[in-house]
């Protein structure tokens, strides 16, 4: 299928706490601002493919939120939903969950602080990072910008197992930049049932482009959960449930009934809540399935969609409020990022996320039969937290 770019989501995970959705667990709320996120996304790109990761940003948005003051850190507590220590320490432990080693399906992730050696920044603002984040500072030297920044493109292909490259490019920073705040994570399952290489070939893909392309379709006879769920507005789409082998995790693939019903009429209604409806109509069946093999990758600027659902202060160097960072210097947002990656083959998945935010020194001005054969979203979940991992859209090859 070529590359296939789509949108991955991946959240924060964690056992159920009374914040302020008194029954929501704190993994689902870094999982439905990645689903809102997703929406801005994909709104302003219908027929193209996305992909972001949730977890990745609500990392990086978390560890900033430490740092806030003022309107910033408040405007960051409205899209995150939680702002408490007695949190971030819980989240701490889903992290742990996530990483074990006896797990069969391998989740790692890292954060990471880039700074020049003679950036002072508040010992209480990198004790919280270190505890509940384990986020190292690593010195790099900003007035060399290809050299820090491949600094800090080397760190994250070690992270990702060379899977993110090129995360920041030296015209993204600059004498000025102070401190670059990094999220990695990587994740690999292999499928619980596996399909046979053997099954592959090509079959057509009816594309959101109104074209139909030859694919690669990977095709199995199994046993697997499958239902049917409406939207508000009477539009039906089929849930397939694809687990991986470790039993925590699954890829979720949401297609619509009727082929010419386009994914931006359903992506908008869904979030955490869908997803616990279908695990209650989803039912098991033998079905004959058959899924794109598929590469995908891109590259987000999260500015706008992080601008639109309230986070703007930080991007302002007139009313960005970081001060529990640095005292002596005052810092804004220039830029954050993201690039993501899926690899889907008969194997399984591999997938990772690196989101990056550069913070500069505000005081200087710088310039910054069950066919999926047309278009489908996918979201791979871990069952006992409730936490998106990914959520993804592929539109056309």
């Amino acid at each position: 299928m070529g590359k296939v770019g789509i949108l991955v989501i991946l959240s924060v995970l964690i056992e159920s706490v009374h914040c302020q959705w008194k029954h929501t667990q704190v993994s689902e709320f870094g999982s439905d601002l990645g689903m809102k996120i997703f929406n801005q996304v994909v709104n302003s790109n219908p027929t193209e493919n996305t992909i972001i990761s949730p977890h990745g940003i609500t990392s990086v948005l978390g560890m900033l939120q430490l740092g806030a003051g003022a309107r910033t850190r408040q405007q960051l507590n409205n899209a995150l939903k939680y702002n408490s220590y007695g949190i971030y320490k819980k989240i701490k432990k889903i992290h742990k969950s996530l990483t074990e080693s006896r797990n069969q399906d391998i989740v790692t992730i890292a954060n990471g602080l880039f700074a020049p050696s003679d950036f002072a920044m508040e010992q209480s603002f990198l004790r919280k990072l270190q505890v509940l984040y384990q986020a190292a500072v690593r010195n790099v030297h900003y007035e060399n910008p290809v050299e820090a920044a491949s600094a800090i493109n080397l760190w994250t292909r070690n992270q990702t197992r060379g899977m993110i490259t090129n995360l920041i490019s030296p015209s993204m920073l600059s004498e000025t930049t102070r401190l670059v705040v990094v999220n990695a994570l990587f994740f690999k399952g292999l499928w619980k049932s596996r399909f046979l290489p053997e099954n592959t070939r090509n079959r057509d893909f009816y594309a959101a482009d109104g074209n139909v392309y030859q694919v690669p379709m990977m095709s199995q006879k199994a046993t697997f959960s499958f239902g049917m769920a409406i939207t508000p507005t009477n539009v039906k789409y089929y849930i397939l449930e694809l687990p991986y082998h470790g039993g925590t995790i699954s890829m979720f693939v949401v297609i619509p009934e009727e082929y010419n019903t386009p994914l931006s009429i359903i992506t908008p209604h869904l979030d955490i809540q869908s997803i616990h409806g279908w695990k209650r109509i989803m039912r098991e069946k033998k079905l004959d399935i058959a899924l794109p093999k598929f590469t995908a990758e891109a590259e987000i600027d999260l500015e706008q969609p992080l601008s639109a659902l309230g986070i703007t202060d930080m991007f302002d160097r007139t009313k960005a409020n970081f001060g529990k960072i640095c005292r002596s210097g005052e810092l804004y947002v220039s830029q954050v990022l993201q690039k993501a990656k899926i690899e889907v083959n008969e194997d399984g998945t591999k997938a990772s996320a690196a989101t990056a935010a550069v913070m500069m020194v505000k005081s200087l001005r710088i310039i910054p039969s069950f066919v999926v054969n047309r278009p489908f979203i996918y979201i791979i979940w871990h069952n006992p937290s409730g936490t998106i991992l990914f959520i993804g859209q592929v539109s056309k090859p």
